[in-house]
């Protein structure tokens, strides 16, 4: 993929995009080319961030509406699936087929990864393996066009998608890349670890030192940027993800957390009927849940790496699915 180039020669990638090279083809015109609120938007490019209102008007003058991206967005919640319906989605023998494979072909990186981060490997395999299934899975919308349609034709959350955009064309800037050619999915999320744009610019690493962050075609620079990712959202290394709780009496669905914010202790949740046979100190602080399991219902305590895991994606069934599948990657790793 034809991304992040150096200036000089990088400095044409960018400049071709916005139709500025001699010889390059006239720009279409595009949805956003009259709209007040993308003028607005560029206005406050230039005089905030240094961007040429010229540049970003021709970029904009590309940048198309997409309706099927408002349809996605727009489409009623699914209903949450209990998590015995939900595991079997990501808990599949092609996925960790897939992810031993993957492992093997970036076995260097990942255990430097893990050495410089702390981060386990399989967790790192794991992320990517239910993000994107190892890069298969990456979407085919142009970045900018997904959050140009929901930064300025999706009010609910047009605040939240602006600062993307604006966050994307800082990072094409930094990066010499060529804002008309990054993909993503329909929210704008990008590359084997779907970032959106402002944690790309906060998390992501050149972990190979070639002098580009490459997430899109470079697993080297995904896996850097993961576990870069997981160590600043206070991943600690070695430590346990869940406990597998027992629980008896009738206040024990008064322990279960409201959202994932682990605000009960495990000494607190002894007073109320939950047990595990991990050594956990009585002040840990936990994430208190229970799923609807293919056996009946599973009470686990969910401890600070297992946070970490929800700070990705804020979901306690999402964090579950990724550490079983990194303890299953790690097991058929070790079954070779």
């Amino acid at each position: 993929m034809h991304v992040l180039r150096r200036w000089t020669a990088r400095h044409a990638g960018w400049l071709a995009a916005l139709g500025l090279m001699a010889g390059a083809p006239q720009a279409v015109a595009g949805d956003y080319e009259n709209s007040p609120e993308v003028a607005a938007f560029i206005g406050e490019m230039t005089n905030g961030y240094g961007f040429a209102g010229e540049q970003l008007s021709s970029l904009f003058a590309q940048v198309e509406r997409k309706q099927t991206i408002l349809d996605a967005i727009s489409r009623p919640a699914e209903k949450v699936k209990p998590w015995k319906d939900y595991r079997p989605i990501f808990i599949t023998d092609a996925r960790i087929a897939r992810g031993v494979v993957f492992w093997q072909q970036n076995a260097e990186a990942l255990a430097r990864a893990e050495k410089e981060y702390g981060v386990a490997a399989q967790v790192i395999v794991a992320i990517i393996g239910v993000e994107t299934f190892y890069g298969g899975n990456t979407g085919n919308y142009r970045v900018i066009d997904a959050l140009s349609t929901l930064g300025f034709d999706y009010p609910p959350r047009a605040p939240f998608f602006r600062q993307q955009l604006k966050e994307f064309l800082l990072l094409a800037r930094e990066q010499q890349a060529d804002p008309l050619t990054l993909k993503g999915s329909y929210a704008g999320a990008m590359g084997l670890p779907q970032f959106m744009p402002s944690s790309f610019r906060a998390y992501a690493v050149d972990f190979d030192g070639d002098g580009r962050i490459n997430i899109w075609s470079n697993p080297t620079d995904a896996i850097g940027s993961v576990a870069s990712y997981f160590k600043q959202h206070g991943w600690t290394a070695g430590g346990q993800v869940v406990s597998r709780a027992q629980v008896r009496g009738e206040q024990v669905d008064q322990g279960l957390t409201v959202g994932i914010e682990p605000v009960k202790t495990v000494g607190e949740l002894r007073t109320l009927g939950w047990s595990s046979h991990d050594a956990l100190r009585a002040e840990m602080p936990v994430t208190a849940f229970r799923f609807d399991g293919a056996d009946g219902p599973e009470y686990w305590m969910g401890l600070s790496n297992f946070y970490a895991i929800t700070r990705y994606n804020r979901s306690a069934m999402y964090a579950m699915a990724v550490h079983q599948l990194s303890e299953l990657l790690l097991q058929a790793r070790g079954a070779e």
